[in-house]
C-alpha cells in the first residue's frame, strides 16, 4: 500500500501538492485506488482517490487509526551542521529510520557552517518517515546558537560528545532506560574549552561514543543508534 504524509487530511480531504503529484504523475494512482496517509502525529488513515488530480488528489473513505509511539523514551539530538551538507542529510535519514523524537541544529565555536535552510532536511524527514513506516515524524528545530540551546533545552538526561581528554564515561554505560535524552554532538573542530564547560557546568555530563575519532554524522548516529538499543535490551 503507497504512503503519502498530509499533516492536516481531516481539514482538507487533500494531498498536498508534492503528494498529489508524486501519486498522479509518478505512481500513475487514479480515482477509486486505495492509499494510506501519516499526518505525522500518530495517526495512520486508510483511504481512497476520489480525483486523481496532480496538484491536489482529494480523497474520501478516510478512515483514522491512531498508533502509539513504540518509544517510552525522548531522543533529541542537537548537531553542529557539518561543513559537506550531504553528510547533515545522510545523519538526518539514517536516524529518522532509527527512531529519534527532534533534532536541533546548533552553531558552536568552530562551527565552518553559519548558515543552514531546514527545508531540504525537512523533505529527507518525511522521507524517512515513509520509508520506514513510522507515524510520527521528527520534529526539526530551526538553526540556534548552542548558547541559546543552553539556555532552553530540557531533558532527564543531558550528555555532551567531546574529544578533549577528560574523565567521560561510555555513552553506553550512561543512558538510563525510559528516560528523555538530549545529546550534544560538535563540529568538526569539537567543542571549544569554553563550551564543555559551559555545558558541564549547567548539567550536563561529558560522555564517550568509543575508542576511534569519529565525523560528525557518524558520531551522531552512533549516539542515536546506542540510545535505541539500550533502551530495548
Amino acid at each position: 500500500m503507497h504512503l503519502f504524509y498530509a499533516p492536516d487530511i481531516e481539514k482538507t480531504m487533500c494531498l498536498p501538492e508534492d503528494e498529489s503529484n508524486h501519486a498522479v504523475k509518478v505512481l500513475r494512482l487514479e480515482a477509486g485506488d486505495d492509499i494510506v496517509i501519516l499526518n505525522g502525529q500518530g495517526t495512520m488513515y486508510n483511504a481512497t482517490i476520489a480525483v486523481a488530480h496532480p496538484k491536489h488528489c482529494i480523497v474520501n473513505s478516510l478512515t483514522p487509526n491512531r498508533v502509539k509511539s513504540p518509544r517510552d523514551y525522548y531522543l533529541h539530538i542537537a548537531i553542529a551542521p557539518t561543513k559537506n551538507m550531504d553528510r547533515l542529510e545522510w545523519f538526518v535519514e539514517k536516524a529518522a529510520e532509527i527512531g529519534i523524537d527532534e533534532i536541533s541544529p546548533v552553531f558552536c565555536h568552530f562551527s565552518e557552517r553559519k548558515v543552514l535552510n531546514n527545508s531540504r532536511l525537512e523533505k529527507i524527514l518525511v522521507s524517512a518517515m515513509k520509508q520506514s513506516k513510522q507515524p510520527f515524524i521528527t520534529k526539526l528545530n530551526e538553526p540556534r546558537q548552542l548558547s541559546d540551546l543552553f539556555k532552553t533545552a530540557e531533558a532527564d538526561q543531558k550528555f555532551i560528545a567531546h574529544c578533549h581528554e577528560a574523565d567521560k564515561q561510555l555513552l553506553s554505560k550512561s543512558v538510563e532506560k525510559g528516560k528523555s535524552i538530549l545529546i550534544l554532538i560538535g563540529p568538526e573542530g569539537d567543542f571549544s574549552d569554553e563550551e564543555v564547560a559551559t555545558a558541564l557546568s549547567i548539567g550536563y555530563k561529558a560522555v564517550s561514543l568509543g575508542e576511534t575519532r569519529l565525523r560528525v554524522e557518524t558520531a551522531a548516529l552512533v549516539a542515536c543508534h546506542t540510545v535505541c538499543l539500550i533502551n530495548e535490551l
